[in-house]
């Protein structure tokens, strides 16, 4: 369906699963990579899902309909302002689209996905005042370009490059010339570290491919509320503090 991109460079020997920790001043997003797991034992042609795909307070996205993602908590946007003309790539046929990413053992992925190609970005953001704890997704074939930033608000958390997950990547598909695959994990370490903006970029020829999107998504309180919330509790502190100092002057 499109030209894909055909550098690759030489990835660093690692284990079949790595984790990382990259740290941008005060904040640092925990990184795990895996080849990947199947959201059913026997359904092995829809690439690699997250472990977690079948747990409670865990939201999977996985573009089989081909609609635009997203739910009352999760939205997503294209830079190019429609999903087809910035992102989306269908499988029109079994093996139409060799790009896809692939599963744990390098099987071909016959569902649809999301492609973003040069000059586009895919947007992802938690609506209201919600907040991301963790984002995962298939991602593959991995070449150069590929490039995911993590946003708190207008603040950029995290870059990640073709070069850093292209070096913890391990399952390598034929049916790509050998690119790497498999399930990427970012996720939050404390509180200050929670992300309500992905972008997916490509900045260089070809495509960015990702499939599985799975998310967990964590209610952060209104500025407002903080305050309130910090109020009550100097007024309980205060009158505690008070009721000791009377208590002291009846035994006086």
């Amino acid at each position: 369906m499109f030209l894909k991109k055909i550098a690759c460079l030489t990835a660093l020997s690692v284990s079949a699963i790595a984790s990382f920790t990259y740290a941008g001043s005060a904040h640092a997003i925990g990184f795990t990579y895996d080849p990947g797991s199947y959201r059913q034992a026997s359904a092995t042609s829809e690439g690699v899902f997250s472990k977690n795909v079948n747990e409670a307070g865990y939201t999977t996205f996985d573009f089989n309909n081909g609609q635009i993602p997203g739910n009352d908590r999760v939205k997503y946007s294209f830079s190019s302002g429609s999903y087809s003309s910035t992102a989306y790539s269908g499988q029109t046929g079994i093996y139409s689209d060799v790009w896809a990413p692939s599963g744990a053992h390098a099987e071909v992925n016959q569902s649809n996905y999301l492609a973003v190609f040069q000059g586009n970005d895919t947007i992802i953001e938690s609506k209201g005042s919600d907040a991301f704890t963790y984002f995962g997704f298939d991602a593959g074939a991995l070449s150069g370009g590929n490039t995911l930033k993590f946003f708190n608000g207008a603040t950029l958390i995290k870059e990640f490059t073709y070069d850093m997950m292209n070096a913890a990547a391990s399952v390598g598909a034929s049916q790509h010339g050998g690119q790497k695959n498999g399930f990427f994990e970012f996720f939050s370490q404390d509180k200050s570290d929670t992300f309500n903006k992905i972008v997916i970029s490509q900045t260089e020829g070809g495509g960015f491919e990702s499939d599985n999107h799975t998310f967990r998504v964590t209610s952060v309180p209104e500025p407002s509320v903080t305050i309130g919330m910090l109020a009550v509790g100097g007024l309980f502190l205060r009158k505690r503090k008070n009721q000791k100092l009377q208590s002291a002057k009846e035994s006086a």
